[in-house]
């Protein structure tokens, strides 16, 4: 089952921000329409927008600006793929080529570029400054993780303080600014609006570690990319720096000296001292405990069928395999 379909009622809304979406993606350039339609229908949860539909309904939103500012929010992560698959070389996403294995790094660069300039006109639409302000914070937030994670590339050095930095940077900003501008549309007190901010950043956090963990578990026909894909470009994610922390020093080295050249010579050898070393249990634990708090966030809501289905979101984060 979809996150949507968990909640009869925001798939009526869903489907609505589907149709925005699709709808404002015109431009008269065909190949930023192609590329547009492409990495936005290849097959995503668009958990993000649907956030921002379960934070407005929970806090008793009645209006119609939610599913625009729902496609907001799903335009501007659908550039920072872009953007992302560009600069990690990659070649599969989502069980699909990427936009820039098909037609190469400068469209892609470029159309990503069109799609967080097609969101900033949408929120002008909107007219809420204080979502303006919240999500224009939050791009210079993404921007600034993604830096942080490309100087961490090939660094064995990478702290767990660091690579935490680096995930609420590049992740958790995005789910933080889709629950709280929900709230800020539907002009919740104070006391709700934080409550979703919170939320959303631990949910994003967690999704982060689950996917990191993926990366040493998953068959890439279960999670949409190749297994492997965050050693091979010498990322230091959690599971590693955790098998380095608790492996013996032979395993320490090959690990270090694996994440510093980058590929996937050692794969078979680095994925035994992973699970050896019960990095990934640890991961998950991590994850589960954002998960906990994330939902301890929102019990200051009120009882709804939206709050409902923000828990089981926050469980299913934890045990989803792709």
């Amino acid at each position: 089952m979809q996150p949507h379909q968990i909640n009869p009622l925001i798939e009526p809304q869903f489907d609505a921000v589907t149709d925005y979406i699709l709808n404002h993606l015109g431009s008269n350039v065909p190949l930023v329409e192609n590329i547009g339609h492409y990495i936005v229908e290849s097959g995503g949860k668009r958990l993000r927008p649907l956030l921002v539909l379960l934070a407005a309904n929970a806090c008793g939103y009645q209006g119609a600006q939610h599913i625009p500012l729902a496609a907001v929010i799903e335009f501007i992560h659908t550039a920072t793929l872009l953007h992302d698959d560009v600069v990690d070389n990659s070649e599969l996403r989502r069980g699909n080529a990427t936009a820039n294995a098909k037609w190469g790094n400068a469209p892609s660069v470029l159309v990503g570029d069109f799609l967080y300039s097609r969101s900033f006109q949408i929120m002008v639409e909107i007219g809420e400054m204080g979502i303006m302000e919240v999500i224009s914070n939050a791009t210079t937030v993404i921007a600034e993780g993604e830096v942080l994670q490309l100087l961490n590339q090939r660094n064995p050095d990478t702290t767990e303080e660091s690579y935490m930095n680096v995930i609420l940077g590049k992740t958790a900003m995005l789910f933080e600014a889709a629950t709280e501008c929900g709230a800020i549309l539907a002009k919740a007190n104070p006391t709700h609006r934080e409550a979703l901010r919170l939320y959303g950043r631990h949910l994003g956090i967690a999704f982060q570690l689950v996917d990191d963990v993926m990366d040493y578990l998953s068959s890439s026909e279960e999670m949409g990319k190749n297994v492997g894909d965050d050693l091979a470009e010498g990322k230091a994610t959690l599971p590693l720096i955790h098998a380095m922390r608790e492996g013996s020093e032979s395993e320490r080295s090959l690990v270090r000296e694996a994440i510093r050249r980058g590929g996937l010579d050692d794969l078979e050898p680095i994925l035994q001292i992973v699970h050896r070393t019960g990095a990934i249990d640890y991961t998950k634990a991590q994850a589960r405990a954002q998960v906990d708090s994330a939902i301890a966030a929102i019990d200051t809501l009120p009882y709804n069928s939206f709050r409902d289905t923000l828990h089981t979101i926050a469980n299913m984060a934890v045990e989803r395999t792709r």
